[in-house]
């Protein structure tokens, strides 16, 4: 790898050789960056180059990510996701401009496909057959979805309180799915447990570096989208950290290497319900556990497993942290959909929650440029998307019980 000159601790300072199967710092303990020459990336790339790519997946930034040359691209179709201007939602929200960057129509419908596309890579440089993760639920389908696609066999971990929508895909793509009657802290110690038992390759996202790096293509498509032009802030649904960490990490390397001349403020935005790491950064004292008490389950994570990398990113962006209920995550369904026709499920609207309850704090002003991230489609967990939206009209097949059932919602129909 040319453009990759090292992982680094960021706890210690120590370098290491980047090898494919590497996780945490041999010497403390603690997480690992991916160190990049910079000098060569932009003697590779420039954003004419890149506005010329006919690789309409995540693979058009190979140049930006840690992979060998001749590493294969991955066999589902990852990236590239749709950037849609939302006027009317604006103005709804007195904001300047406001975009929408959907990634719930990646293959398994998450962001977490860029990270599984990334461990399987980084599998096939490991010589690896299997790979295993703990996850909420998204990280576990799109491994397993991108697994079986590649030919690997997977072990994965859920806590039994999963939505059956994910646990479903699991099982159609054939991963060996375990159930764990416990939090989600319990699932990822069973997990690297067994991990380090069997030898499996780890695509634990807080511990393996390389999945930060695939999250991270999410912001280069968003700045190639944007024409090279930040906006004033971009805001991330957190849970673990490893996604706010990645936007971060795709936007300072665009900077590093010339292609953009400003780096936009990050909105952290954690449910209310289960805020560790925005508790920690506003109160400015070490990360406390908490209880995973909310909807959102792809973000209801008590002990984050990554919250140094995702404060470090908060805190070098200038960034604000935002709170929001669950009755304000459902209400953030009910917009997306019925203003931008786009349907995500709670933690992928928790980020668009999160810009909503910022311009109404005037944490942001009325003239701000901002990117929200759907990071999850909302078919993912349909009682929550029923519980957001309401029931349907149900009659008998009568015209008198039809307009009954207009009358009684108020219909003025003639």
């Amino acid at each position: 790898m040319r453009n990759v000159i090292s992982a680094v601790c960021i706890k210690c300072g120590a370098e290491i050789e980047p090898t494919p199967n590497i996780t945490v710092c041999p010497h403390c303990g603690g997480l690992l960056d991916i160190k990049y020459d910079y000098k060569y990336i932009a003697s590779r790339v420039t954003a004419k180059s890149l506005a010329e790519s006919r690789d309409y997946s995540m693979w058009r930034y190979r140049e930006f990510l840690p992979v060998e040359e001749d590493t294969k691209n991955t066999p589902l179709r990852v990236g590239y996701s749709p950037f849609y201007e939302v006027k009317k939602l604006a103005e709804m929200l007195d904001i300047g401009r406001l975009w929408i960057k959907d990634d719930g129509i990646n293959p398994t419908a998450s962001l977490k496909d860029r990270a599984s596309a990334m461990a399987v890579a980084k599998a096939y440089e490991a010589k690896a057959d299997t790979i295993a993760c703990s996850s909420t639920g998204n990280a576990a389908s799109s491994l397993a979805g991108n697994a079986a696609a590649a030919g690997f066999k997977t072990y994965i971990f859920v806590p039994s309180r999963a939505p059956k929508g994910k646990v479903a895909q699991l099982m159609i793509f054939g991963a060996n799915v375990i159930s764990v009657q416990g939090s989600y802290e319990d699932t990822f110690m069973i997990s690297a447990e067994a991990i380090d038992r069997w030898g499996w390759y780890n695509r634990n996202a807080a511990i393996n570096p390389y999945l930060v790096e695939g999250k991270k293509t999410v912001s280069l498509e968003i700045a190639e989208q944007l024409g090279f032009k930040m906006p004033d802030y971009v805001a991330v649904s957190v849970g673990d950290g490893c996604t706010i960490a990645g936007v971060w990490k795709g936007f300072k390397d665009l900077y590093e290497t010339g292609i953009i001349d400003r780096l936009p403020r990050l909105i952290s935005v954690q449910a209310a319900g289960c805020c560790p790491i925005n508790r920690a950064i506003e109160s400015n004292s070490p990360l406390q556990p908490m209880e995973e008490n909310t909807i959102a389950d792809s973000i209801a994570v008590g002990v984050p497993r990554n919250p140094d990398k995702a404060m470090n990113a908060i805190r070098e962006s200038n960034g604000i942290v935002v709170n929001v209920t669950d009755e304000e995550i459902l209400g953030a369904m009910r917009l997306l959909g019925r203003t931008c026709g786009l349907f995500g499920e709670p933690a992928g609207v928790t980020g668009a929650a999160g810009i909503k309850k910022a311009r109404q704090l005037n944490l942001i002003p009325a003239d701000a440029t901002v990117v929200g991230i759907i990071s999850g489609n909302g078919l993912k967990d349909v009682n929550n998307a029923i519980k957001a939206a309401g029931e349907p009209i149900s009659i008998p097949p009568k015209m008198d019980d039809l307009l009954n059932a207009f009358k009684s919602k108020g219909f003025n129909l003639k």
